[in-house]
């Protein structure tokens, strides 16, 4: 039964079966030559897992992508993930350092192919994820899942691909040199980043809430309009500003100086 609900889990989350897809019980049994019983106990694991939702009298359907719940996705990461990278750092190990430069090197090379740089892309972060407290890590997975759902739809824009392999390798840096207050502010700036990009090629008319409200909590302002929506490059600043982040400019974020206190 672990098999065929990660071979049904893989296939929702890379986008095989589409959202909204039927998902027949008799096609599937056929398909995957199983009895029903495994088959029931899959899908209700999936649905569990919020990939699959039932409707009275129609079955099993899969989860339909709802942009509030990747940016709320993307809020969470920020205020769990960015500090627990800050806070495990020094517990990566060198096999660790090497898996992570490994997978970036992939994303260097499959730049060109999505699917191949997505793999390569969750590889270089699940490094870190093994040294995280199990409620956090589990708590990680489940966002990641949503976002990687999201990813396999929406996962066009041009610049994307070097954007992210700029920020990853920032974090590297950091990373290697133990610098944690530098890792942490990296990975927010990553995510921010990617939350935009994701979001906003979806429907670039989005509504920010929950996003909005991680930043204030993390002290990054952004600049939005009164009903939250964001035009990119959005200009961005962290309150306490320092030299721990590198100058970056991507697709969608332009990082700037908090007002009157750009060095001379």
């Amino acid at each position: 039964m672990e098999a065929l609900y990660s071979s049904l889990r893989e296939r929702i989350v890379d986008g095989v079966y589409q959202p909204g897809q039927r998902m027949s019980q008799e096609q599937l049994a056929a398909e995957f030559d199983v009895s029903r019983t495994p088959l029931r106990e899959a899908l209700q694991r999936l649905e569990a897992d919020g990939l699959l939702v039932a409707q009275a009298n129609r079955g099993m359907h899969v989860a339909p992508i709802v942009n509030s719940e990747t940016e709320e996705s993307y809020a969470l990461r920020i205020l769990v993930e960015a500090p627990t990278i800050a806070a495990v750092i020094d517990e990566l190990t060198a096999d660790d350092l090497t898996q992570m430069r490994t997978a970036l090197e992939a994303m260097h090379r499959h730049r060109n192919h999505s699917k191949r740089f997505q793999r390569a892309h969750q590889e270089f972060h699940d490094v870190a994820l093994t040294r995280y407290p199990a409620s956090f890590r589990e708590l990680t997975l489940s966002m990641h899942t949503r976002i990687q759902r999201h990813q396999s739809v929406y996962l066009s824009h041009q610049r994307t691909p070097d954007d992210f392999v700029a920020a990853d390798t920032h974090l590297l840096d950091a990373v290697e040199a133990r610098n944690s207050q530098s890792a942490r502010r990296i990975m927010e700036f990553h995510l921010i980043d990617a939350a935009l990009g994701l979001v906003l090629d979806a429907d670039p008319d989005h509504r920010f809430d929950s996003l909005l409200v991680a930043l204030r909590g993390r002290g990054i302002v952004i600049e939005h309009d009164a009903d939250g929506r964001i035009t990119r490059p959005a200009p961005i600043y962290w309150i306490d500003s320092d030299p721990l982040l590198p100058d970056s400019i991507t697709s969608n974020l332009e990082l700037r100086y908090p007002p009157g206190r750009r060095p001379k």
